[in-house]
């Protein structure tokens, strides 16, 4: 790996590296720009995504082609109803030499694309969050660790609601963003249709290694963060928590939970990495604010009120920003 003479070297690199990066990811995924800069501030945040949208998006196919750009060790596991942990972990096995030997599940790789996790009881869920959280997994008594950088991207569908498990809040705590896939816009459609309905197929460079996303990860940690900056992102989160001391009249009547310190943590994080892979050394407010909907989105929970009168959390959220 490159050496950098200073961390404002490394900050010039690693916007150079995040704008190729776009680029190749682009010769496959087109359109949806917000998606993969968000994906891409998570990746280098040390975070894992949550991504929501209808089937059909290329949510799976994005996964794939960050993964090719990465040069990330990828793994794709379909979560279903039978899925136990033991298919995800991995599992011990009696071997010819007649002592138990550990089969490592698809959890080992650097990449995971958690498919449709809301389709997999609580407890194959369970497994998949302690990995996210521990970076490590417990079977049969013994930890092993899983490979650095580790990442899981899920993907989750917003329609069919039958036969799913529904991911408890202290779950969706886990991830840092929740990223909503939309339609693409007429255009953006008609691009995708022809580049899809030929045989020609667009080959993604790979622009990164492991080793460079680590040390860029480091790096983003190592951002200095203004104190004005840090009081607003954690005024911001605790601006949610209704009926305390900073929560304004519209979050006390319309939300019955609020975020909790992980997501003051999560602004933080991701306002550093906003504001480098836009050229700048140190985060203000609007790369907090850039960051906050797909950081809240998941972590606030309306009330009976909210519903009836068809505040959405956007709209709140909007509100308090």
């Amino acid at each position: 790996m490159k050496q950098y003479n200073s961390d404002a070297e490394a900050v010039d690199a690693l916007v150079q590296k995040y704008n190729e990066l776009s680029q190749e990811i682009g010769k496959v995924i087109v359109g949806q720009k917000d998606v993969v800069k968000n994906l891409l501030i998570s990746i280098f945040s040390n975070g894992h995504c949550l991504l929501v949208g209808v089937p059909g998006l290329a949510k799976t196919l994005l996964v794939n082609t960050v993964s090719e750009a990465l040069g990330l060790s990828f793994n794709r596991i379909q979560f279903t109803p039978d899925l136990m942990p033991s298919d995800i972990i991995g599992s011990e096995i009696l071997g010819e030499s007649r002592s138990f030997k550990f089969i490592p599940g698809p959890l080992f790789s650097n990449l995971i694309l958690a498919d449709e996790i809301n389709r997999t009881p609580p407890k194959t869920q369970s497994a998949l969050l302690e990995a996210m959280q521990e970076k490590k997994i417990t079977t049969a008594g013994k930890t092993y660790e899983l490979p650095k950088p580790f990442f899981v991207l899920a993907t989750q569908n917003p329609i069919e609601q039958e036969g799913t498990y529904p991911l408890p809040e202290a779950q969706l705590d886990r991830f840092m963003f929740n990223i909503w896939l939309d339609y693409p816009n007429l255009e953006d459609e008609v691009n995708i249709v022809k580049s899809t309905t030929t045989n020609f197929t667009a080959s993604v460079n790979n622009v990164m290694n492991g080793e460079e996303i680590m040390y860029f990860q480091q790096l983003i940690r190592k951002i200095p963060v203004p104190d004005n900056v840090l009081e607003y992102a954690v005024k911001l989160a605790a601006s949610t928590r209704p009926n305390t001391a900073h929560s304004p009249q519209m979050v006390n009547d319309f939300l019955s939970w609020g975020a909790g310190p992980r997501a003051s943590q999560f602004l933080v994080a991701g306002a550093k990495c906003h504001a480098v892979i836009n050229g700048k050394y140190s985060p203000d407010i609007e790369d907090v604010k850039a960051v906050a909907e797909p950081i809240l989105r998941h972590r606030i929970v309306r009330n009976y009120k909210a519903e009836a009168e068809g505040y959405s959390i956007e709209r709140i959220i909007e509100e308090l920003l």
